[in-house]
């Protein structure tokens, strides 16, 4: 058994994540977000809902004690500094394993057509969210580092993994591939120290087919 804490514990990813959580191991969360009152539990004796801000080291070192991994499902114009925060939180408190979702194309690893489209719908996200995986690559920390494709919310676990380094594949992949990526490293203790490209095979294109 092991102690999650869940940065973000509101967002679609996460819930999916928490959902299998829940389903497929014995492991207890800790479900952290801004506003607790948007979030309801599904079982009070494995589930602890904690109320704070990703940028507030004070708020993040008192829900860290016992914590095994924590897995950050962040986003905002402030991104760096929540790396900066949350990793500032784990080294004082001593716990070593993130899983932090980022987003295709923080190292233009996204060739071809779709690359262009990529980069210039996300122009100005990417680079905030390229500053946040700096943050991380630069620790110490055992982080695994996901950057999904542009994402579904089809009911589906299909999905295929390139490393940094290389040209990512496909358009798209669903949040619900994710939320098992994140389950399955946390689980197995897996992708240590490296950045993932996850995407669903065969959706190679210009740009994602519902797009």
């Amino acid at each position: 058994m092991k102690k999650i804490l869940v940065l973000g514990a509101n967002g679609k990813i996460a819930r999916l994540a928490e959902k299998e959580f829940l389903e497929q191991t014995d492991d207890q969360l800790v479900l952290f977000l801004r506003n607790s009152s948007r979030l309801s539990v599904a079982d009070s004796d494995r589930e602890q809902v904690v109320e704070g801000d990703t940028t507030n080291v004070k708020q993040l070192e008192d829900v860290l004690d016992g914590v095994d991994v924590v897995y950050a499902n962040l986003a905002g114009d402030n991104i760096k500094d929540q790396a900066a925060a949350v990793t500032t939180a784990m080294n004082e408190k001593n716990v070593k394993r993130l899983i932090w979702i980022s987003t295709i194309g923080i190292y233009d690893e996204v060739p071809g057509k779709f690359g262009e489209w990529n980069n210039s719908v996300l122009d100005g996200y990417l680079q905030k969210y390229r500053a946040a995986a700096d943050v991380i690559e630069g620790t110490d920390l055992d982080f695994t580092i996901i950057r999904p494709a542009w994402l579904t919310d089809k009911d589906e676990i299909d999905f295929e993994i390139t490393q940094k380094g290389e040209d990512f594949k496909g358009t798209e992949v669903s949040r619900k591939s994710i939320a098992h990526v994140v389950v399955e490293v946390a689980q197995n203790n897996t992708e240590i120290r490296h950045s993932i490209g996850v995407n669903k095979p065969g959706t190679d294109g210009d740009k994602p087919a519902w797009y």
